[in-house]
């Protein structure tokens, strides 16, 4: 099961960091990654991180602004978003991965969402 928590209404240029907690797995050995959906788009891949945590791959459109991390003593996945941009603004789910990929079929594991909102 994975809780995903953080979103919130903030300005452009503003910051937020989304949290997502996982339970009921082994939690290390899944890559974990963001993915948003904005109002009548189909949802689609943010960010990912290796189970390690050694390894990160972004979207061009993210990349310098936001940073995924995670701790896996806490079993938790981060990400940091920073000048956020009205663009920006989509519901941000979490989920884990056994393999490789960034499609959503890709993701056997999934949070409820957390919503985003930049104003501008």
């Amino acid at each position: 099961q994975l809780q995903a928590s953080g979103g919130g209404l903030v300005q452009a240029g503003g910051s937020l960091r989304l949290s997502c907690a996982a339970s009921g797995l082994t939690f290390r050995r899944y890559r974990m990654g963001w993915f948003r959906q904005a109002p009548g788009k189909e949802r689609g891949f943010v960010a990912d991180i290796s189970g390690s945590g050694d390894t990160t791959y972004y979207i061009d459109s993210v990349k310098g602004r936001f940073t995924i991390s995670r701790d896996n003593a806490k079993n938790t996945v981060y990400l940091q978003m920073n000048s956020l941009k009205p663009e920006d603004t989509a519901v941000y789910y979490c989920a884990a991965a056994l393999v490789a990929g960034t499609s959503s079929v890709d993701f056997g594991s999934w949070g409820q969402g957390t919503q985003v909102t930049v104003s501008s």
